[in-house]
């Protein structure tokens, strides 16, 4: 899917002559939002009513620091632990106990957030795009996730219900690891089991195109946001909320994350789209990330410089191994 893109991206970093334009895109996130960007520190940018207590566990903190910062931060479990250097949802866990607490601890070897589970029950992505000499940005698409969950019939297994569906039985051997002898419970007539409990599409979440949920209403609540998180021209907002109507009024929602020059439209995904759309797509959102980027260079901002950018990709290559392996 991405090999066209490449192309784009060489016409682009030829005429910026620098193949790492895009850390002039987000100017306050560490490499504009593309690699080894710290989500603590893009938490930081955030106001921090919009989005859940957070803290950062350093790899080499004992587990009795961590239930301290816990302590501390009044956080509670169940609660979510994550990369602070993140890739796809790889070691996203939800944290049931303490045990399990402990043996996340144990087994990261990277640092961590600890964070609260977000209440609500549903999850989007939205894309925002403002040029800095904009008062005001857009949404250019939203992507709408559908939780990776299953049924109960009263008769057949977790893992009997999961082989029942060919998008989940791709997350089978994954599940399997994590839940180990769980998956043979029997859950109840019409109980629902959210395996995968985070809007990730490597983890098993089916993304949906609702850029039609668009307003006037949502842009406005949107840019309120945005434009109080210094220095954020381009990327994808994850959050979840309770209801489209109280989201538009800014209502009854938490920010999961903030995606920047990495970002995908996510919305491609929506299984209702062609391999066209989705370049055309891919196309659109890296222009707007190459114009953004040229113009914030023009007011100073500098770009990458190769050799930094080449090891700023190595130390990439070697964290998302990290993740992956974890």
């Amino acid at each position: 899917m991405y090999i066209p893109v490449y192309f784009l991206w060489t016409f682009y970093a030829l005429k910026a002559r620098s193949i790492f334009f895009f850390n002039a895109c987000n100017p306050t996130i560490k490499n504009g939002g593309f690699m080894m960007e710290s989500k603590k520190e893009i938490y930081d940018l955030i106001p921090q009513q919009y989005y859940p207590k957070t803290e950062l566990i350093n790899e080499s903190s004992s587990y009795e620091k961590v239930l301290d910062v816990i302590h501390e931060s009044g956080i509670q479990f169940p609660l979510i632990a994550k990369p602070d250097i993140g890739l796809r949802g790889s070691a996203v866990k939800k944290i049931n106990t303490s045990e399990e607490l402990k043996y996340y601890t144990e087994k990261a070897n990277f640092d961590y957030l600890v964070q609260d589970l977000i209440p609500y029950p549903n999850e989007i992505g939205i894309f925002y795009v403002r040029y800095p000499h904009q008062n005001e940005g857009r949404i250019t698409g939203i992507v709408s996730k559908k939780f990776l969950i299953v049924t109960g019939n009263g008769m057949a297994t977790i893992e009997e219900l999961i082989t029942e569906n060919p998008r989940y039985e791709l997350q089978l051997n994954v599940l399997k690891k994590e839940y180990g002898n769980k998956l043979q419970t029997i859950p109840a007539q019409g109980e629902k089991i959210n395996l995968v409990p985070y809007g990730n599409h490597a983890r098993g979440a089916k993304f949906l195109d609702r850029s039609d949920w668009i307003t006037y209403e949502l842009n406005a609540t949107l840019n309120k946001i945005c434009l109080q998180i210094d220095g954020f021209y381009f990327g994808r907002i994850d959050l979840m909320y309770n209801s489209l109507e109280e989201l538009e009024r800014g209502e009854n929602f938490s920010i999961v994350e903030l995606n920047g020059a990495g970002s995908e439209p996510t919305h491609i995904y929506d299984p209702k789209h062609s391999i066209f759309f989705a370049w055309k797509e891919l196309f659109r959102h890296i222009t707007y990330m190459f114009e953004i980027s040229v113009e914030n260079h023009k007011r100073g901002f500098p770009y990458l410089e190769h050799k930094i950018g080449m090891k700023e990709y190595r130390m990439h290559l070697e964290q998302s191994k990290k993740i992956v392996n974890f």
